[in-house]
């Protein structure tokens, strides 16, 4: 089972969620692919995410986080014991997000998203100043990412499978390019059925 968790104000509309998941349906594997909406709170998402996988053994469920996503699916894979795959995620988004606290839209939608000062704590109780296992972890990093720091990304996840990107973006716009070698760390074979 792969949980794809989306970054701040995105969703399952994004490129790679998009793309992910139609990937997962080629292989024939639709019904192995989670990607819900997560709410404003992270502890909310948090929450959802967890019911949402409540039950799976930590060897049949891997995680896919972007950006805030990122940062999220860390937490995740700490406190189950699973693998995380994260694509330019977040590592201090307490600091990037203090910013962005108000209304503001989502990006695939008209819908209001109001990111309160209160989820700036919740995002911090979901602090991971090191990870325990970096063999369950892979990060693909870009160093042309405008909204985040590759370098970052790159210290706290020492130890990691890591690809390092030379430019790109922080959409990964070359993201189709490294889908299989996602889901293959995911245990997803990239042969069709």
């Amino acid at each position: 089972m792969i949980l794809y968790l989306h970054g701040f104000r995105s969703s399952p509309l994004s490129m790679k969620a998009r793309l992910s998941g139609e990937r997962m349906a080629q292989l024939g594997r639709s019904g192995e692919f989670l990607c819900p909406q997560l709410p404003a709170s992270p502890k909310q998402a948090m929450e959802l995410a967890f019911g949402l996988v409540a039950g799976l053994p930590a060897e049949a469920l891997s995680i896919v986080g972007s950006s805030l996503g990122g940062y999220y699916a860390t937490w995740m894979a700490e406190k189950l014991g699973c693998r995380a795959v994260l694509l330019n995620p977040a590592v201090v988004p307490m600091l990037d997000l203090d910013q962005h606290v108000g209304v503001s839209t989502a990006y695939h939608s008209d819908q209001p998203f109001e990111f309160k000062r209160e989820y700036i704590e919740e995002l911090r109780a979901l602090a991971v100043p090191q990870i325990s296992k970096p063999e369950r972890y892979f990060l693909l990093a870009c160093t042309g990412d405008e909204v985040l720091d590759y370098r970052d990304m790159v210290a706290h996840y020492a130890g990691a499978k890591q690809k390092v990107v030379q430019g790109s973006d922080h959409a990964i716009s070359e993201y189709p390019d490294y889908l299989d070698e996602v889901l293959e760390f995911c245990g997803i074979s990239a042969e069709t059925r």
